[in-house]
């Protein structure tokens, strides 16, 4: 709706950085913001007033919105600009995985980044999966949205684990030798030092779902998954794009997330319809 009703504009028209940086920062434009809507939150009152303040800001930081612009030859507003990159948004559709409503239906995820309160397919998280690959192996990407904020997340080692350190007989020779002397917390040190695979978690429905409950997954973060990949232990990885600059660590901003980290941290994925294998494509309707 957002892209069909208020169009798009190429980065060469308008690039959102109206003040003196390279590169995107908003945080003094998100504290400009929080203090804005702070006011009526307090007043339990919205004026018109409020919605130019806003707008001023935006306008501010990002510079004004072009009504109407050139690009290569030809002159566009935003919408008709949308309407001539091809892009049915119709043709994609969001799908996430949850026990608090029925599998196989719409329902709405409670998170900040579903502002505008819409449903998406509810499936199973090995289905997820499934769609993930599907995709992947068909010529097409994945949009995916979830928790960037744990400690086996790492841009700068450009990898995302959910390691399991509980049950040792799963490390090798070695290091079940010197694991079995450790603490928990010694364990997970040495993991976190990302300078070799070690086992990952066996990641249940009925886990992620305690994860979200207890909010200790948490909706953080949109990237764009583009491939896959294994390490030396067979363990597969998606490989994933990243938005935080192509300088913070030696992969040029990709990292890769295990499957393992996948099914416990994701929120929802957006992909095209046609990346969804037919038998779920059946349940679901679509």
């Amino acid at each position: 709706e957002v892209f069909s009703e208020y169009g798009m504009v190429p980065e060469e028209v308008y690039t959102g950085i109206n003040y003196d940086s390279e590169t995107h920062n908003h945080s003094e434009l998100q504290a400009f913001i929080n203090a804005i809507a702070e006011i009526p939150v307090k007043r339990k009152h919205r004026s018109d007033e409020y919605y130019e303040l806003v707008d001023a800001v935006l306008d501010t930081y990002l510079g004004e919105i072009p009504s109407s612009f050139n690009y290569k030859g030809q002159t566009f507003t935003p919408q008709s600009f949308a309407s001539n990159l091809g892009i049915n948004m119709d043709d994609y559709v969001e799908i996430t995985s949850f026990n608090h409503f029925p599998f196989y239906e719409k329902g709405e995820i409670e998170v900040h980044d579903n502002w505008r309160h819409e449903d998406m397919y509810n499936v199973p998280i090995d289905d997820i999966i499934k769609i993930m690959d599907y995709a992947l192996e068909n010529g097409y990407t994945v949009d995916w949205d979830g928790d960037v904020s744990e400690k086996g997340f790492s841009h700068t080692n450009s990898v995302a684990i959910n390691p399991d350190v509980t049950k040792t007989e799963d490390f090798s020779g070695t290091d079940r030798a010197r694991f079995e002397d450790m603490s928990t917390a010694e364990r997970l040190e040495e993991v976190y030092k990302f300078e070799k695979p070690f086992p990952e978690a066996d990641v249940t429905q009925e886990k992620r779902q305690e994860g979200y409950e207890k909010f200790v997954t948490t909706d953080d973060h949109l990237m764009h998954v583009t491939g896959i990949v294994k390490d030396q232990n067979g363990t597969k990885y998606y490989i994933t794009k990243n938005s935080w600059g192509t300088t913070r660590n030696k992969f040029g901003g990709y990292l890769n997330m295990s499957v393992s980290y996948v099914k416990a941290k994701v929120i929802f994925i957006m992909v095209h319809k046609d990346a969804v294998p037919d038998d779920i494509r059946d349940k679901l309707g679509i």
